[in-house]
């Protein structure tokens, strides 16, 4: 069992803010899609997706920010979900890793918009739901200070009630996690804390208790199947 750091007890406020659940049926039918590359699939058994994203409370229809989305398996999973009446905001820097797979798969899809500009010109109070997909270490690792920044512009581009799901690979306090690409699960709890916004959920969906945090996650060992958090975040 994961160790809460600090969970807020507000569920009467997000039961209020709850509507209908994730379709996790048709996403997992549209995951299976022989248009979505073979290489993108290979990672749902260990990303769980739909019960991922059903536990985060993602729906038709919402706006979605895909925070540094990189190539964007993720955008293109929350492209499926949202359906033709949501957008997906897929953010990346401009030039950065991978930018040509990620141009490539936004023309492809007809609900996303690429972003290669900072979180903060997206207008304010336009997102539904934003993730961050397993790289919040590589904002907070290196400099605490411009993590925070980050998430304020994300914290901006929410709606009231709006949602931040994150995932990152686990850590061990008090190890080196920067050179090991993780993060422990209470400094993550505790960083993003201290934006504002506040924890309303956890889930174990994808622990596994092989991966003993001592490697990195592209260490052959693992299979990129790594110990992760799984954190969910409101703004209120």
């Amino acid at each position: 069992m994961k160790n809460i750091f600090s969970l807020i007890a507000i569920s009467c406020l997000v039961s209020g803010t709850a509507s209908a659940d994730l379709d996790t049926a048709a996403l997992e039918r549209a995951m299976a899609s022989s248009d979505r590359p073979a290489a993108d699939k290979e990672r749902d058994v260990s990303r769980k997706a739909p019960e991922v994203l059903d536990f985060f409370g993602l729906e038709a229809g919402m706006t979605v920010l895909d925070v540094n989305a990189s190539g964007g398996w993720y955008t293109e999973v929350l492209s499926y979900a949202v359906g033709s009446n949501g957008n997906v905001l897929m953010q990346n820097r401009a030039g950065g890793r991978n930018a040509e797979a990620a141009t490539t798969r936004a023309n492809r899809l007809g609900n996303v918009s690429e972003w290669l500009t900072e979180i903060s010109e997206i207008p304010n109070g336009s997102v539904d739901f934003a993730i961050i997909g397993l790289n919040f270490h590589d904002f907070h690792n290196p400099n605490p200070a411009v993590a925070q920044g980050i998430l304020s512009q994300i914290s901006g581009t929410l709606k009231p009630g709006g949602i931040l799901g994150v995932l990152d690979h686990e850590g061990t306090s008090g190890a080196d996690n920067a050179t090991l690409h993780r993060i422990a699960y209470d400094e993550a709890v505790k960083a993003i804390l201290q934006s504002g916004l506040v924890l309303v959920g956890s889930s174990e969906l994808l622990d596994n208790p092989a991966d003993d945090h001592t490697v990195g996650p592209f260490d052959p060992s693992l299979g990129r199947n790594t110990d992760r958090i799984v954190l969910k975040f409101m703004k209120l």
